[in-house]
C-alpha cells in the first residue's frame, strides 16, 4: 500500500479500550482521505437524529494520502463529526505539524467514539496508544496543556481544547500545535463532551511512494509555480491573508457593523500592511510550506500567532473597531481559549446591533474595543452574557426576538466577504454543507483578483459553473490534504499527477475532479438525511433584501436565479436533491437510497 498507511486507530472512550484495524481500500480511492473519507465515515457512524453533544457522536480525525510526503503544505488533518453549532455534516482542518506526525505515527485515521467517565487525554507513540488520566489539565489553557505535554513541533506535538471546549461552546475550536485551529463548526465542543482534552502523537514513520522519483519531480514543478505566483510569494509573505483587507474594501464588499454595511472606513488601520508596521515580528510556516502566510505578531499582552484577515475583520470592521491592538490580543486569547475567531467576533457584532436595537441590555456597542477581551472571556467560561453568546449569534438573536440580524446561514456565522458585493460567494455561502463557509470554494479569485481569471462580480447568470468547480477543487484539497492557497498556483492536474505517483492508483485529472463531486455530493446526502432542505439554501435577509454600500451601492444578493442554475448544474431536483442518474455516476447510489426513498 502506497500513500495510505493502511491503519485506522479506535478509540473507545466509553469502555477505555483502543485497537487498530485496517483502512477500508474499498472506500479510500473514492474519497481519498482528510474531508472525503471522514464524510463517509460519519455515513455510516453517525445517523439521523444524534445529538452532536451526545457520546454517540463521534470525531474522526484523518489525515490524507499527501500528508506528511513533503508535498507543498502536505501538513494538514482533518476533523470530521456532526457540528453543534449546525447540526450539518463538519469537517474542520488545521496545519502546523501535528497532522504530519500522526500520520508518521502510521495511522490514516482516528475514530473516536463514547465519552469517558473522567478527564483523559491520550498519548501516540512508537511504544504504543494509551489514554492517561486528565483531571490536573482540566480547566488548563491551550498554552498551558501544549507545555504539559511537552509540545516540541520537531518531536512531539500536541492537540488539545481549551475551556471553551470543556464548557462546550458551540463554535469552540480544536487547538494543535499551541496556536494553530480546527476552528469552525464546534469540534472543540465535541471532543470536551467527550471528556478528552489531549491527543499527544510522536513517529517518525516514513510515507512509502510508488513512484518516488515522479512523485518528487512533480513537488519540483509545484515549487517553481508558487515561487513564480506574487500571491504565493510575494503577497502572503509579506503581509499575511489580511493582505486582501483593503481590496475587498475598495470593492465595496466589507462587512462591517454586521453587515449593515459592506464598506469601513477606517479598514486600512486593521490591514496586512498596518500589521506589518506596527506589531509584526516576522513571518512562520507550516511544515512543508513554502508561502509562510503565518504572522507572529507583539502586543503589550505578549507575542504569538496571528491575526489572519478572517479575525481582523471579525473583531474590527464587523464590530466596527479599528483598534488593531485590541483585534490582536483578543485574537491571541481566542487562540489560548480554544475558540473560532469568526463565528466569536460575528457574534459579538450580532450582540452589539441587538444591544443598539434596544433588543438585547448589555453594554456591547459598535466600536467597543475595550470590551473584546472581556467578552472573549466571558463567552469560554459561559459567564453572564457570555452563556448566551456561547450559543452562536442565531441562537442568540432568535432568543431575543430577531433572528434575521444573525449573520449566517445553516447557523454558521458567514466570513468576511460581503455577497451583495460578489454574487457567487453568495451562492456559495448559501449552498455549503457545513454552514456559511468560505472555504468551501472561495470566489475571491474569480470575482476579485483575477486568478485565474477575472469574471464580473456583479454576474448572475453562468455564476453557478464557477461555484461548482471551485467547491469540487475545495473537497480535493481537503481530501488529500493540502492547504488552499496551493491551487492559487498549482491546477488539478498537477494534484492529480502527484496522487497517481504518490498511490500506484491512476488519478487522470478528470477523475480527480470527480472524486471532489462525490464528496460533495455526499455531504449534501447527510445533510438531506439530517432533515435539510432548500429552505436552508439562503441568506440573511438583510443580504436578500437592503442594498450594499460603498462601491457595491445599490446591490443586494440575487441568491433564487444562482440557485436554481446550480441545482441543475449539480444534477439535482428543483428541491436540491441528487437525481439518481447523478448518484449513480457518482457511485453513491446505494448510499442514497434511504434519503430519496426512505
Amino acid at each position: 500500500m502506497k500513500g495510505w498507511t493502511g491503519k485506522t486507530l479506535i478509540v473507545d472512550l466509553t469502555h477505555g479500550t483502543i485497537t487498530t484495524e485496517p483502512l477500508n481500500m474499498d472506500i479510500a480511492p473514492l474519497f481519498i482521505g482528510g474531508r472525503g473519507l471522514g464524510a463517509r465515515l460519519l455515513w455510516d457512524l453517525v445517523g439521523p437524529g444524534v445529538d452532536p453533544l451526545s457520546p454517540e457522536n463521534v470525531l474522526i480525525i484523518a489525515t490524507g494520502p499527501m500528508t506528511a510526503t513533503g508535498f507543498q503544505t502536505s501538513n494538514r488533518f482533518s476533523v470530521s463529526t456532526k457540528s453543534p453549532l449546525t447540526g450539518t455534516v463538519l469537517d474542520a482542518n488545521s496545519g502546523g505539524y501535528w497532522g504530519m506526525r500522526f500520520k508518521r505515527a502510521g495511522y490514516d485515521l482516528m475514530i473516536i467514539k463514547g465519552r469517558a467517565p473522567k478527564p483523559v487525554y491520550l498519548e501516540i507513540t512508537p511504544a504504543g496508544v494509551t489514554l492517561h488520566d486528565a483531571s490536573h489539565l482540566w480547566g488548563k489553557r491551550v498554552s498551558e496543556t501544549s507545555e504539559a505535554l511537552g509540545q516540541d513541533k520537531n518531536k512531539r506535538n500536541v492537540l488539545c481544547i481549551g475551556p471553551a471546549g470543556e464548557n462546550l461552546v458551540r463554535f469552540a475550536a480544536i487547538m494543535n500545535d499551541a496556536t494553530r485551529a480546527a476552528a469552525r463548526g464546534g469540534p472543540g465542543a465535541v471532543m470536551g463532551s467527550k471528556n478528552l482534552k489531549a491527543i499527544v502523537v510522536e513517529g517518525d514513520e516514513r510515507v512509502e511512494m510508488a513512484d518516488k522519483e515522479r512523485f518528487r519531480f512533480v513537488q519540483y514543478e509545484a515549487t517553481k509555480m508558487l515561487k513564480a505566483n506574487p500571491i504565493t510569494s510575494q503577497a502572503f509573505p509579506e503581509f499575511g491573508t489580511a493582505v486582501v483587507m483593503n481590496i475587498i474594501n475598495a470593492v465595496g464588499a466589507l462587512p462591517a457593523y454586521n453587515f449593515q454595511q459592506s464598506h469601513f472606513d477606517n479598514a486600512d488601520a486593521i490591514s496586512g500592511e498596518a500589521i506589518a508596521e506596527t506589531i509584526l515580528v516576522r513571518n512562520a510556516a507550516c511544515w512543508a510550506c513554502p508561502i509562510a502566510c503565518t504572522r507572529i505578531s507583539k502586543t503589550d499582552k505578549g507575542e504569538g500567532e496571528g491575526p489572519e484577515y478572517e479575525t481582523t475583520w471579525a473583531f474590527g470592521a464587523a464590530c466596527g473597531v479599528d483598534d488593531l491592538i485590541a483585534i490582536t490580543n483578543a485574537n491571541f486569547l481566542c487562540n489560548d481559549l480554544g475558540l473560532d475567531t469568526i463565528s466569536t467576533g460575528s457574534t459579538i457584532a450580532c450582540a452589539m446591533e441587538l444591544t443598539e436595537k434596544g433588543l438585547l441590555t448589555s453594554d456591547l456597542r459598535f466600536g467597543r474595543a475595550d470590551l473584546l477581551e472581556q467578552t472573549v472571556e466571558d463567552i469560554a467560561y459561559r459567564r453572564g452574557l457570555g452563556d448566551e453568546l456561547a450559543e452562536g449569534s442565531y441562537r442568540l438573536a432568535e432568543r431575543h426576538g430577531a433572528p434575521e440580524l444573525s449573520m449566517s446561514v445553516k447557523k454558521m456565522e458567514m466570513p468576511a466577504y460581503d455577497p451583495r458585493g460578489m454574487q457567487g460567494q453568495g451562492l456559495l455561502y448559501a449552498t455549503s454543507n457545513r454552514g456559511g463557509c468560505h472555504m468551501r470554494g472561495n470566489m475571491l479569485g474569480v470575482e476579485v483578483l483575477g486568478l485565474p481569471k477575472l469574471v464580473d462580480r456583479f454576474q448572475i447568470q453562468g455564476k453557478a459553473s464557477f461555484v461548482i468547480l471551485h467547491q469540487n477543487s475545495a473537497a480535493i484539497l481537503d481530501s488529500l490534504v493540502a492547504c488552499k492557497f496551493v491551487n492559487i498556483a498549482v491546477a488539478e492536474e498537477y494534484l492529480a499527477r502527484a496522487l497517481t505517483s504518490l498511490t500506484g492508483i491512476n488519478y487522470p485529472t478528470g477523475e480527480l475532479i470527480r472524486a471532489g463531486e462525490r464528496i460533495w455530493n455526499l455531504e449534501r446526502l447527510y445533510n438531506l438525511r439530517e432533515g435539510f432542505t432548500r429552505a436552508d439554501d439562503t441568506l440573511p435577509p438583510r443580504l436578500l433584501n437592503e442594498p450594499a454600500t460603498g462601491a457595491s451601492a445599490g446591490w443586494v444578493s440575487h441568491l433564487e436565479p444562482m440557485l436554481a442554475e446550480y441545482y441543475r448544474s449539480r444534477g439535482w431536483d428543483e428541491q436540491g436533491v441528487p437525481k439518481p442518474a447523478k448518484l449513480e455516476e457518482l457511485q453513491l447510489a446505494d448510499l442514497a437510497a434511504e434519503v430519496i426513498h426512505g
